[in-house]
């Protein structure tokens, strides 16, 4: 929790009996701090999203999925692509819970539509 200074000035000081003030309007003021508690807000988690080799889904159509869903320019896809092919698995983003698994999900979807195995998966980073 962060808490922040907040300026309070009020009156304080003897009052006559019929409530108001002694010594008029500008007389004994008191000055303090009132502090205000606010919750500090927590970075989100992040989540890689990977793509995992098969023998059978063709280079070109991982390309596109790379392009398409990731946003990847050809030469990135390409790179990521190649990578995936030799080391058997392949990072295409680093994002939020809930941007990943939407990713995932866009790529398992047009993996099927097309019907390739093509398999996405995310970790916690």
């Amino acid at each position: 929790m962060v808490t922040q200074p907040v300026p309070f000035v009020g009156k304080a000081g003897p009052k006559d009996d019929d409530g108001s003030r002694k010594g008029g309007d500008d007389a004994n003021f008191e000055t303090g701090t009132v502090t205000k508690t606010r919750p500090k807000t927590k970075r989100p988690n992040l989540y890689r999203v990977l793509l995992l080799n098969d023998d059978y889904t063709p280079m070109e159509f991982v390309v596109l999925v790379l392009q398409d869903v990731f946003n990847k320019s050809r030469e990135d896809a390409m790179r990521i692509m190649l990578h995936v092919h030799q080391k058997g698995v392949g990072e295409c983003g680093v994002y939020p819970y809930e941007v990943a698994e939407t990713k995932v999900t866009r790529v398992m979807d047009t993996a099927r539509k097309n019907q390739h195995p093509l398999q996405c998966v995310m970790e916690k980073q």
